[in-house]
């Protein structure tokens, strides 16, 4: 016979079973632009369902299941109302999430983590068993993928960068190499507060075509984009090595080789920057725990702790000086020439 104990245990370990449809939901809110329609006030899923083209009792339903979680918020009336949560998910907003969701809830990724069981009985990425290629090999192909992911990280960059920017001590003068840096956004935010700096972004020839640098007056001749594989080398003479969420996309033997380029490249006094998640230890949550699933399905990465940080910088001759955490999920890893 049931007892209260055990009807609780079953409850929750359901709702975690079901989980995936928290990710079904959220992206269905995102798809139909739910938060956007709630932007000058709460709507009622009847009236959102005009506006979307939704069904509206089907949609009541996705919604009053994202309100148990604080993406939206139910009143008494039946109307739904943005939470701080779901303010993210406008369009229009500064840092807006909502590209960022659309890429981490894509089906590609969804059906990798359907196969994490396989990634974790063979010790690589289902990505690759199922699409047939590696995952950045595969997105070179497709264009679509390669835009939904594009966007996608720089949504998720947006609010890290402004952070970082503003948490770190970069130099008011030298030369800031950005590796892997994809459009450019963490470069900009800090060249635009620092007038004495100069930065390279450097990266593959598809990231940087559409980097953002150009378009900002502030630091205009400040900077240049240079397309490189920075397994191979890293420009040189640079004070500051950048790396934002590079690492955390490959195992340590490839992580050695990035580093070791960058070791190689610096200028003397230099420091190499580090921004990832570092994981806490014991059963503290964070998200870089889920994000370490991710990426050991996706491209058999993963997000590390402080002392693997240490051990992985020690073997590239590199030195961990300190960690700084920020108001954003990663953390920023300093280090120096050992």
């Amino acid at each position: 016979m049931d007892t209260p104990e055990t009807q609780d245990v079953t409850g929750q370990l359901v709702e975690h079973a079901l989980g995936h449809l928290f990710s079904a939901a959220l992206r269905t809110a995102a798809r139909c632009r739910v938060a956007d329609h709630l932007a000058a006030g709460p709507r009622t899923a009847r009236e959102l369902a005009g506006a979307t083209g939704a069904d509206a009792g089907h949609l009541r339903r996705v919604l009053r299941y994202l309100a148990t979680r604080g993406v939206f918020r139910e009143d008494r009336a039946g109307a739904f109302h943005l939470t701080p949560t779901g303010e993210a998910l406008r369009t229009d907003v500064p840092h807006s999430q909502h590209a960022a969701v659309l890429m981490l809830t894509d089906p590609t990724f969804q059906r990798t983590s359907a196969a994490l069981e396989e990634t974790v009985r063979k010790a690589g990425p289902s990505f690759e068993r199922l699409f047939g290629e590696p995952f950045f090999t595969y997105l070179a192909g497709d264009p679509e993928l390669r835009e939904v992911f594009d966007s996608g990280m720089t949504s998720l960059s947006a609010r890290v960068d402004a952070v970082v920017a503003g948490t770190y001590p970069f130099p008011e003068h030298g030369r800031i190499v950005d590796v892997g840096g994809g459009r450019g956004g963490l470069l900009l935010a800090v060249l635009r507060g620092r007038p004495g700096l100069s930065g390279v972004l450097f990266d593959q020839t598809p990231a940087i075509s559409t980097h953002v640098l150009s378009g900002e007056e502030a630091v205009r001749g400040r900077w240049s984009a240079e397309s490189g594989d920075f397994f191979t080398e890293v420009p040189e003479g640079g004070d500051v090595y950048v790396l934002k969420h590079v690492l955390h996309d490959w195992p340590d033997e490839g992580c050695l080789r990035v580093l070791r380029n960058c070791r190689a490249a610096m200028a003397p006094g230099a420091r190499v920057v580090i921004v990832e998640s570092v994981l806490p230890g014991g059963n503290a949550p964070h998200p870089g725990k889920a994000m370490d699933l991710a990426m050991a399905a996706v491209v058999n990465g993963q997000e590390r702790t402080r002392e693997e940080f240490a051990a992985l910088l020690a073997a590239a001759e590199l030195r961990l000086t300190r960690v700084l955490p920020t108001a954003a999920f990663p953390s920023v890893v300093e280090a120096v020439a050992a």
